[in-house]
C-alpha cells in the first residue's frame, strides 16, 4: 500500500514516468520524495519557464536564491502564490506559498515562507473487501533564510528548511506523516550598470544548492527516501533601453543531486530488489556527491539528467511585465517539456502576476490548464542598485 500510494504521487507530480519506459535509460529516471519542491511555486518564475536562480530579486526568491534577498529594492514584502494541479480532471489539488521578507539593513535581509501541496480527498483501502477510508495526503514545507551582502556586487545566503509529508499511508493503523529538514546555500551576483552604445546593461549570475538533508521515511518498518537535493545554476542580462524599457533574459540549469538507479548486482535487470536494496542503502550525503558520475551511461547520461530553462522578462514603466519561458527536461529522463507565458501588473505597492503553460512533450504536464496567480505587497525604505 505504501509503495502504491508513493507511486501514485509521483505520477499526480508528473516526475514518474517509468511507465513510459521503452529502454534501460528510461528506467533510470531518478525520483524522490516530496517532488513538489522542484516545482514554481510562483506565477513569475512559472511564466519564464520554471526559473529564478539568477533573474532579478522579489518576495519569492526563497524557492530559487535566498541570496537575492540581499538586493531586494524594498524594505518588507509579502507575497501568496496559487497553483493549480490537474485542473482538468479535478478540482481540489494545489500548490500554494506564503513569503515574507524583510530588509535588516543595506547589506543583509531576512525571510521566512510556507509552501503547502494538497492533493484532495483520496478513498483508500487496507484490503480488497475493506471498506474505503478517505484521506486528505498533504506535504509542506516552511523555510528561514538569512542573506549577506560580502561586497557591492555579491551575496550568499543560507536556509533551512522543516519538510512533513503525509500522504495518508495506512495498513491496520494510521501510519502518520514522514519528517525531514534541508539546508540551502545560495550566491547572487549582479553587477554595476555598463554603458553601451544604444543601450546600458547589467550581468547577473546565481548558483544554489537546496535540500541538503537527511531521507525520509513514512514509517518504522520501511525504506528511507532521498529528498530532491538539487543544484542550480543561472546567469542572465538586462538591457535597459531606457527609463521605462527594460529586457532581462535568462538560461538555468538543474541538476538533482541524487543517484541514478542502477543494476547494482550485474544481473542484466535494471532495478530488481537487490538493486533497491543496494540503492537505498546509499546514504543522503554519499549520494551527493556520487550524483555527479554514477550514472551507467557515463558523461552523456549525466549532462542528460540535467534540466535547462531559457526565459525573459519586458518590464514597461516598472509597471507592466511580460514573460515567456522553455523549460526541457530530457525525453528519456522524465520528458517535461513546456513553453510558458506570464504577465504581471504593479500598482503602487501591489503587484499581481499570472502565468500559464504548454506541454511540448508527449506527455501532458499536470500544470496545464490552470492558471497559476500571485499577489505581493512590497512597502518600506526603498534600495537603490
Amino acid at each position: 500500500m505504501r509503495k502504491i500510494t508513493i507511486f501514485l504521487l509521483g505520477v499526480l507530480l508528473g516526475i514518474h514516468f517509468s511507465g513510459f519506459a521503452q529502454n534501460e535509460e528510461r528506467d533510470r529516471v531518478i525520483t524522490t520524495t516530496v517532488p513538489f519542491l522542484m516545482v514554481a511555486a510562483d506565477a513569475r518564475a512559472a511564466g519564464m519557464g520554471d526559473q529564478g536562480v539568477a533573474t532579478a530579486p522579489d518576495v519569492f526568491s526563497q524557492q530559487w536564491n535566498p541570496a537575492k534577498y540581499a538586493f531586494a529594492k524594498k524594505e518588507h514584502g509579502i507575497g501568496v502564490s496559487y497553483t493549480p494541479y490537474l485542473r482538468e480532471v479535478v478540482d481540489d489539488i494545489f500548490l500554494g506559498s506564503i513569503n515574507y521578507f524583510n530588509r535588516i539593513n543595506e547589506r543583509s535581509a531576512f525571510a521566512a515562507s510556507l509552501r503547502y501541496f494538497g492533493l484532495g480527498t483520496i478513498e483508500t483501502r487496507v484490503t480488497s473487501f475493506s471498506e474505503p477510508l478517505p484521506v486528505s495526503p498533504n506535504e509542506l514545507s516552511f523555510d528561514l533564510s538569512y542573506a549577506l551582502r560580502l561586497s557591492e556586487n555579491f551575496s550568499m545566503a543560507v536556509a533551512g528548511r522543516y519538510l512533513r509529508s503525509d500522504l495518508g499511508l495506512q495498513d491496520e493503523r494510521d501510519l502518520g506523516a514522514a519528517n525531514s529538514f534541508g539546508v540551502d546555500i545560495g550566491g547572487y551576483f549582479q553587477s554595476n550598470q555598463l554603458v553601451f552604445s544604444n543601450f546600458n546593461g547589467q550581468w547577473k549570475a546565481g548558483a544554489n544548492i537546496s535540500n541538503i538533508g537527511p531521507k525520509m521515511k513514512y514509517d518504522d518498518a520501511g525504506q528511507e527516501n532521498f529528498i530532491p537535493t538539487n543544484f542550480r545554476l543561472g546567469g542572465g542580462f538586462d538591457f535597459i533601453f531606457d527609463t521605462e524599457n527594460r529586457l532581462g533574459t535568462y538560461i538555468e540549469f538543474n541538476k538533482l543531486l541524487v543517484p541514478t538507479p542502477r543494476d547494482f548486482n550485474g544481473n542484466g535487470t535494471v532495478f530488481d530488489s537487490e538493486d533497491e536494496a543496494e540503492y537505498n542503502s546509499i546514504g543522503a550525503i554519499e549520494g551527493i556527491f556520487t550524483s555527479w558520475g554514477d550514472a551507467p551511461g557515463g558523461l552523456g547520461e549525466e549532462l542528460r539528467e540535467t534540466t535547462w530553462a531559457v526565459g525573459a522578462e519586458y518590464l514597461f514603466k516598472d509597471q507592466f511585465a511580460f514573460r515567456t519561458g522553455y523549460f526541457n527536461e530530457n525525453q528519456n529522463k522524465g520528458a517535461r517539456r513546456f513553453l510558458s507565458f506570464g504577465a504581471g501588473f504593479t500598482y503602487e505597492s501591489v503587484n499581481i502576476d499570472l502565468s500559464y503553460l504548454f506541454s511540448t512533450s508527449r506527455i501532458k504536464s499536470p500544470l496545464e490548464g490552470g492558471l497559476r496567480f500571485a499577489l505581493t505587497f512590497n512597502f518600506g525604505d526603498q534600495y537603490v542598485y
